[in-house]
């Protein structure tokens, strides 16, 4: 099992990260877990872990010169700064930089730092990047977060509206989310269509 750093506040909310991948993979809140992980997830760092925050960089879906979604899901993290709790949050930092590896796929120098604070019902991840190069490089970037919700059916998301978005239900088709409030009835695979 990969190494793992626990994070807890002084109200006892807490999350666990685990430094392959830097994938938070528990996320409770008065003792109640709010992050999926697949039973089926593998925790010994031979591949991506398959639940909780996983990280994407510098890729989002298949990538021609590397692993779908990048490599800092499956990359080896350190502890950049140890847990440390402050005005009744705990907060730890973590760091992924460059190396041979990651340079035969993407030769960009960069630094990312993802910071990892856990407070009174609230969970905050924050990833700086810094190129540290002297070219500039494209990339894209996300928290992949999966929610562990009591009925799909009965939860619903909203701010969504007018949001263009491939279906890849339907084969790949293009649709705007004309709903309010949008809720998952049926197997649904949709992501936001880029704007560039």
């Amino acid at each position: 099992m990969a190494d793992v750093v626990n994070l807890e506040n002084s109200g006892g909310d807490s999350a666990e990260v685990h430094l392959y991948g830097a994938t938070v993979t528990s996320w409770k809140c008065n003792g109640q877990e709010m992050l999926f992980v697949s039973q089926q997830a593998v925790l010994n760092g031979t591949k991506a872990i398959r639940g909780g925050i996983p990280l994407i960089f510098p890729n989002f879906g298949p990538w021609d010169v590397g692993p779908q979604h990048g490599f800092a899901r499956t990359s080896l993290w350190t502890v950049y700064q140890s847990p440390k709790e402050e005005n009744g949050e705990t907060s730890a930092v973590f760091v992924l930089e460059d190396n041979e590896t990651t340079r035969n796929m993407w030769n960009n120098s960069f630094k990312l730092l993802y910071k990892v604070t856990v407070g009174n019902n609230l969970l905050n991840t924050t990833m700086t990047i810094e190129n540290k190069g002297d070219k500039p490089f494209d990339f894209t970037t996300l928290f992949h977060t999966y929610f562990k919700v009591p009925d799909v059916t009965q939860t619903t998301v909203s701010g969504l509206e007018d949001l263009t978005y491939i279906d890849k239900v339907l084969g790949g088709r293009v649709c705007t989310e004309s709903r309010k409030l949008v809720t998952v009835k049926s197997f649904t695979d949709r992501c936001a269509k880029s704007i560039a």
